[in-house]
């Protein structure tokens, strides 16, 4: 897999996924200079009377069309969580497993985000409901007050968060000390 691809005017597009066997979101933003932009958003979905690989097929074929139509630099998307229902947790792995496989079948990088570091991303809380969400997306990127969907909220805040991630990572050290010993040449003597 190819590290992140940056253009030389500093631009980043992320594709931002919010899985789901019945509706997926997503969301693509792109920063350029300090400003984000949605470029665009949607929603692929599925009967419930359709069998589960042809579901399957939608998401990959639709999100891969996403991904030729504006060719993002990374994939970011929800990570599992883990419910009281081993099922939807089932079918939620296929629908994420279907939608990396469309970011690394064009050599997208991709990484996950759990729901409760996407809200406090975007609204600052990691127990925000998906209304708060949903208002701090369409604050933060000026959109009009019509209704959205929810998954497609979400699949724009796990892209937004993404591009906070690459601003400001988030520190691989436990405590001051270890930073320290691993980097000693940032520290003043």
């Amino acid at each position: 897999m190819r590290s992140v691809r940056r253009k030389n005017d500093g631009t980043s597009i992320i594709l931002g996924v919010d899985p789901g066997t019945l509706i997926t979101g997503y969301g693509i933003v792109m920063r350029s200079r300090n400003a984000i932009r949605l470029l665009g958003c949607g929603t692929v979905r599925n009967a419930a009377t359709a069998s589960m690989p042809l579901r399957l097929k939608k998401i990959y074929t639709e999100l891969s069309s996403v991904i030729q139509k504006y060719h993002p630099d990374e994939l970011a998307i929800e990570s599992a969580f883990y419910g009281k229902n081993a099922q939807s947790a089932l079918k939620l792995g296929h629908a994420r497993g279907v939608a990396i496989l469309a970011a690394v079948e064009s050599e997208i990088p991709t990484t996950e985000y759990s729901p409760r570091e996407v809200k406090k991303a975007v609204v600052g809380n990691g127990s925000a409901s998906k209304e708060q969400v949903q208002y701090m997306i369409k604050s933060m990127l000026h959109l009009p007050s019509a209704k959205m969907l929810h998954d497609t909220s979400d699949a724009i805040a796990i892209a937004v968060c993404h591009l906070h991630r690459l601003v400001t990572p988030t520190s691989k050290h436990k405590d001051w000390k270890s930073f320290v010993t691993a980097h000693p040449e940032r520290v003043r003597s």
